[in-house]
């Protein structure tokens, strides 16, 4: 019988969107400059075998490979990597362990799990996720194989159901409703804070949309004069926001800064000069670009990522049979996991005792054909009987359980050791 007390387990566990308000999110938002050292004080801790750290403005999920599961060290780690007081997370994390893990991280890079039904984006962090323990050094082969089992699904879910059909987005949402609180968008000004993929599919949507100018704001400004070029905007450093904030009747946020990129009173002076005229301000990022406090003011509709969920539920609505189509594409991917995975786990075992006990066989051939050769045996005579007897002794054993079951009609056994035993000729 296999031993599965050596088997690995796989967890995944986190928070997201629909478990944690975005105050809670934000606090354990991993910034990428920290991810790799997140990752390797997994391992060198001894928490797990193989790691890997999803971090997105929509959740934080840990992925972890490890013989001897202990939820518990995982939960305190996190508390204790970003300094939060015992206990604060738990009302709002999930687990998921062997299969469920598998099917939720298919379903995460699916854009089944997405604030937005079927977003696109989510694969693409995904995919960074991966880059990041390849880099730190923690994928161990269960984990490797997990990420290419997840590539291969959400690959397969894209190419065989509607899920992708007129691609969406936290950014696309964000549009959205700018559109509807303002209909016609062609007399708008916009300021996009980031040059990332989501101020991009951001700035995308709204020069199909004919705004009147589109400003993009950086702390590169190298990477927001590309964007502005494509959009036919213009670029500003972050240092600039406050000489140009006026002129924006729409606000769209999405930085991986740590620290707020507007305050309150940037944005009392930008309506004085605007003569209050109303904004829109979108703050996609968490942590949050913009302070809760602007909200309060006059004049201003501030809104964050967990506001957007009305513009996704009829997203939702509209992608339901597709995403029922790829949730049994999900399903039945993970059960393919599944039996590769009980297959790799109960053969390892197997193939190191059988090698254990050939080289066993093969060492006692050894020793009595050089205690011969020692003696003085003709070496050649010695060499033939060494031969003769390894071949008898790893044949004996299954020789006889193939005379069992030629005997009690195990047909099948038969070709199966026929399949094992004697390799196929190739010309």
């Amino acid at each position: 019988m296999p031993n599965y007390a050596n088997h690995q387990s796989l967890t995944a566990l986190g928070i997201n969107y629909q478990t944690a308000p975005v105050n809670i999110r934000e606090q354990v938002a991993f910034p990428p400059d920290r991810l790799v050292q997140a990752l390797k004080q997994l391992r060198e801790f001894g928490l797990t075998q193989g790691c890997a750290i999803l971090s997105t403005c929509n959740r934080t999920e840990l992925y972890c490979s490890h013989r001897n599961e202990d939820q518990a060290q995982l939960m305190n780690w996190l508390h204790q990597f970003f300094l939060l007081p015992q206990d604060t997370l738990t009302p709002y994390v999930y687990v998921h362990s062997g299969r469920d893990a598998i099917v939720h991280i298919n379903r995460v890079a699916s854009g089944l799990n997405s604030l937005v039904l079927g977003e696109p984006q989510i694969l693409g962090q995904m995919k960074d996720a991966y880059a990041f323990s390849r880099e730190a050094n923690t994928l161990n082969g269960l984990l490797d194989r997990l990420f290419q089992h997840v590539f291969n699904t959400a690959k397969q879910v894209r190419t065989e159901t509607a899920i992708g059909a007129n691609p969406v987005s936290v950014a696309f949402a964000a549009v959205t409703l700018a559109r509807q609180i303002f209909g016609d968008l062609s007399g708008q000004t916009v300021l996009l804070i980031g040059a990332g993929q989501t101020i991009e599919l951001a700035a995308r949507h709204l020069k199909e949309q004919g705004v009147k100018q589109i400003i993009i704001a950086n702390r590169t400004l190298a990477n927001a004069s590309l964007l502005a070029q494509e959009v036919s905007g213009y670029a500003i450093n972050l240092s600039e926001i406050p000489n140009h904030l006026h002129e924006a009747d729409i606000v769209i946020s999405s930085t991986a800064s740590t620290l707020p990129i507007l305050g309150k009173g940037a944005v009392e002076s930008a309506l004085k000069k605007r003569k209050h005229k109303p904004m829109l301000m979108v703050d996609i990022a968490v942590p949050r670009d913009i302070e809760a406090e602007v909200g309060k003011l006059e004049d201003v509709y501030l809104y964050t990522v967990d506001d957007l969920t009305g513009i996704v539920e009829e997203n939702r609505n509209s992608r339901a049979q597709a995403a029922a189509e790829a949730e049994d594409i999900v399903q039945l991917k993970a059960d393919h996991f599944m039996q590769q995975w009980r297959l790799l786990s109960d053969a390892s075992p197997l193939i190191r005792d059988y090698r254990h006990h050939a080289e066993h066989l093969r060492d006692e051939a050894l020793a009595h054909a050089l205690k011969e050769l020692h003696a003085g045996h003709d070496s050649e005579t010695v060499l033939k009987k060494f031969a003769h007897q390894l071949t008898n002794k790893l044949t004996h054993t299954p020789c006889l359980g193939i005379r069992e079951a030629g005997n009690g009609g195990g047909d099948h056994l038969l070709q199966t050791a026929r399949t094992l035993l004697i390799p196929e000729k190739r010309a």
